[in-house]
């Protein structure tokens, strides 16, 4: 076997073991996480690039957290918790995530209508967001998720052209290793708004459901019996580890070029989804108003789906629902209904004239606020024998997850203060 052919084999091999990690880091960059990213890098410039660097290890040790429950236990966090704690955990979870999950569907959908309406102004944004919401609904009832995501990841790439429009426009890059590897920190409430803005939209507890839920079902969907041990966990840490690079990547690239293009051109604040766009017209001109919807509607489809359906995940988990977004309808009512209803309910948040930038923004800032909460419970579950056995956390796990929730806790309680500076 010569050595191309032994590559080739090595990728392909690599590329069957990513799955949920891949979908949930691509699902991450959603329009609320392009527009917070967007506005760091317009409102700070390259300030809060070191963000991207710090993130990376923590929400990955996170996510692998959540993964290792659903691979473990067979069951998503909620049915964790209903079977062995307390119930008043479960619904102080359920309390603090179903307001910033249904939030972030409206804001998404919201994001999706306006960029939409750049490239058909002459139709009104509400029109785009209730078809976007139909076309949404019908093709999660129809199709399993992991067919349709397979495609929408195409459309993802899109995101990728902010890695090729700093090297166009001479970003100063001695400015960007120093901002990338020295912490900036701004003593004011705009600083700190966008910080818990950028720590929530990264390491978004909407996410932990969906991870612990999907590693659950990738294993009852497999057609032999897996048996968790050394090799299974470390292919599930390499799926993770890849996704979570690749969204931290698109957004350490985000936060450069908009700082690179916007910031430079004394566009510090973001109000429309069309100041957001401006910052790829270094490299596309006259499409990149296309090219930005094409980013924006991609990630919106694929985040969705994962928002309504954690929504559903923790709704049927607890009632003991039949489940899943590979189910036909008939099969799982009470799943898809719940799913339905958070669609419709975010949906209906787009008519509360609330700016779409300003919508995903208050969303991230909302994550950031109520993540502690579940990162500690998560923590708690990983080291709690009973609950996982032989696999509980390691030291490094326990380390990066208690730096997690010390600093979005500091970063929320600063936020806190600013405000009332």
């Amino acid at each position: 076997m010569n050595k191309s052919t032994q590559l080739s084999a090595k990728i392909k091999k690599y590329w069957r073991i990513l799955g949920p990690g891949l979908i949930t880091g691509a699902s991450d960059d959603d329009p609320s996480g392009i527009a917070t990213y967007s506005q760091a890098g317009a409102g700070f410039g390259f300030a809060t690039l070191w963000t991207a660097v710090i993130t990376f290890p923590l929400m990955a040790s996170v996510q692998e957290m959540c993964a290792r429950i659903g691979m473990v236990t067979k069951e998503g966090l909620t049915g964790t918790l209903k079977k062995r704690y307390p119930k008043s955990i479960l619904y102080i979870v359920a309390g603090v995530s179903f307001p910033a999950i249904i939030l972030n569907i409206g804001a998404d959908i919201q994001g999706m209508g306006a960029v939409t309406n750049l490239l058909f102004p002459q139709i009104p944004t509400f029109t785009f967001s209730i078809f976007i919401t139909a076309i949404l609904i019908f093709f999660i009832i129809k199709f399993p998720y992991q067919k349709f995501a397979a495609i929408l990841k195409w459309l993802c790439l899109s995101l990728l052209l902010y890695i090729i429009v700093p090297f166009l426009v001479h970003a100063d890059w001695i400015n960007v290793l120093r901002s990338t590897f020295i912490p900036t920190i701004h003593l004011n409430k705009a600083f700190w708004g966008i910080l818990v803005a950028i720590l929530g939209t990264t390491i978004s507890p909407y996410l932990f459901f969906w991870q612990a839920t999907m590693e659950a079902e990738d294993l009852s969907h497999s057609h032999k019996t897996i048996i968790i041990n050394k090799r299974v966990l470390d292919n599930m840490k390499m799926d993770v580890d890849f996704g979570m690079l690749f969204s931290n990547l698109v957004m350490f690239f985000i936060m450069l070029t908009t700082g690179a293009v916007l910031y430079k051109a004394g566009i510090r604040q973001i109000n429309t989804v069309g100041q957001a766009a401006k910052a790829l017209e270094p490299l596309t001109g006259k499409l990149t108003y296309l090219i930005f919807a094409a980013g924006v509607i991609g990630t919106g489809f694929l985040a969705i789906p994962v928002l309504a359906g954690s929504l559903s995940y923790i709704l049927a988990e607890t009632f003991n629902w039949k489940e899943g977004l590979d189910k036909k309808f008939h099969e799982a009512k009470g799943f898809y209904i719940t799913l339905i209803i958070s669609l419709l309910v975010g949906l209906s948040l787009d008519f509360l004239h609330i700016s779409p930038i300003k919508a995903l923004i208050y969303t991230a800032i909302l994550y950031g606020l109520t993540a502690p909460v579940m990162i500690a419970i998560i923590i708690h579950i990983c080291n709690n024998k009973t609950v996982m056995g032989k696999f509980t956390n390691k030291r490094w796990s326990n380390i990066l997850g208690s730096l997690t929730l010390v600093l979005m806790t500091v970063a929320g309680i600063a936020l806190i203060y600013f405000q009332f500076k």
